[in-house]
């Protein structure tokens, strides 16, 4: 797939620059960027999820008895 982006001069430069810094394309940069924000946003849900569900039952667990009830042990 190919993608078109619009930058002005400055942010082109600063981009082209800080991939030849990491030695990487900047299509590659871009590539990255964009995974690590989909990927953080994904976590950010689950994190949301995870303590809602906590809230509505706030039971903890220590890890021996985490490891027994998975029977990691």
């Amino acid at each position: 797939m190919t993608i078109s982006l619009r930058l002005n001069d400055e942010d082109t430069l600063l981009i082209k620059k800080y991939a030849e810094l990491n030695n990487i394309s900047v299509s590659e940069l871009i590539r990255q960027s964009v995974m690590e924000r989909i990927e953080n946003e994904y976590d950010l849900e689950m994190f949301d999820a995870a303590m809602a569900e906590y809230k509505s039952n706030p039971v903890t667990f220590s890890l021996d008895e985490a490891e027994r009830e998975l029977g990691l042990r």
